[in-house]
């Protein structure tokens, strides 16, 4: 193990529900081990209202929720990732930028739980089910022994990650 947190960024397109969610997530569950951010190829520029909801409902202070664009983190003095999950198929289908360092990356896609049709409770729980997606597959990646696993290993773990089916 390392006593460097590793660096993870979670990428969507809109960069408002899904990604921010992961971020919250990881940052939470992972603290002291991983530090994310998160970011869209295509950013809203706002933070769907009902990600700021369930955050706060699972206290986790909203301040650090932004949609940003994946360019700002392609940029000289940007933080160097060591993983990069793509958590919607449209990005997982774009082309990236090229990241400094040469981040293992694996796909983990999960329903837009923005795209929800319904009642707001029913959107409400769209977006609660993404968040137990995210939260189990951050689990998986939290019990991955990372220090013993050569890179082949890890990125065989990582996408299996994101075939989970919860």
């Amino acid at each position: 193990m390392t006593d460097t947190p590793y660096s993870v960024l979670f990428l969507c397109t809109g960069n408002s529900a899904r990604s921010i969610i992961g971020e919250a997530l990881l940052n939470r569950d992972g603290k002291g081990r991983f530090k994310a951010w998160s970011a869209g190829s295509h950013p809203k520029g706002e933070v769907h209202p009902f990600t700021l909801d369930l955050l706060k409902s699972i206290g986790i202070d909203t301040g650090f929720a932004q949609s940003k664009s994946w360019d700002e983190f392609a940029e000289p003095g940007a933080p160097e990732f060591d993983f990069i999950f793509t958590v919607c198929d449209t990005a997982a289908n774009e082309t990236c930028p090229i990241w400094p360092g040469h981040p293992m990356t694996a796909h983990w896609g999960i329903p837009d739980p923005a795209a929800a049709q319904g009642t707001d409770a029913e959107k409400h729980l769209a977006f609660a089910e993404a968040a137990r997606q995210l939260g189990t597959r951050i689990s998986l990646l939290l019990s991955l022994p990372m220090a013993s696993l050569d890179r082949m290993t890890l990125k065989t773990r990582l996408d299996a990650i994101g075939q989970t089916q919860d």
